[in-house]
Parts: structure tokens; sequence; C-alpha cells
């Protein structure tokens, strides 16, 4: 596909497996980012449950929006929903 002069390759996702790898591997580099930071004990299931809550309600959105949710999370936003959770009675 080309427009306004660029060459831009479709990504096809061929299974919900494949998505789901593509999602956690994203989740875990997004933690690897936080541990470079210096908080050591962020998960890629952290990142991903901080990012997922707000799905619960308004179900799942396109992968575009859930992969812009994962690259754009700061590490203020994990920590404040950590901390909520915490209050909730999660356990991390």
């Amino acid at each position: 596909m080309e427009q306004d002069g660029l060459d831009h390759e479709e990504v096809r996702i061929e299974s919900d497996d494949e998505k789901s790898r593509m999602i956690r591997e994203l989740c875990d580099s997004k933690a690897e980012e936080f541990r470079l930071l210096g908080y050591d004990r962020v998960s890629g299931e952290d990142v991903w449950s901080c990012v997922s809550d707000k799905y619960a309600k308004l179900g799942e959105p396109p992968l575009h929006k859930m992969v812009n949710d994962i690259l754009s999370l700061k590490v203020t936003s994990l920590m404040n929903w950590m901390t909520l959770s915490v209050y909730k009675g999660a356990q991390f």
C-alpha cells in the first residue's frame, strides 16, 4: 500500500494466539524499560493489567489502540494504578 509517497506494509494477525504473543512481548518490553529506570519489580503482566484495566468496562479496543496504550504508558500511571490495586486487595 502506498500513500503520500510512503511505502506501508500491512500487518496481518493470523490468530488470537499470535495477537496475544505480540501484546505479551510488547508489555515485557515496556516492563524492561521501567526496570532500566530503576523499577526492578515491574513485570509485563503488571503493565498489561494496568493497561487492560480500563478495557474491562468498555470492551477490548482495536489492536492499534492497545499498542498505543502500552507504548505511551508512563511509570507514574503504572505506580498509581499499582497503589490503588494494593488498596483494593491485589498483591504484586
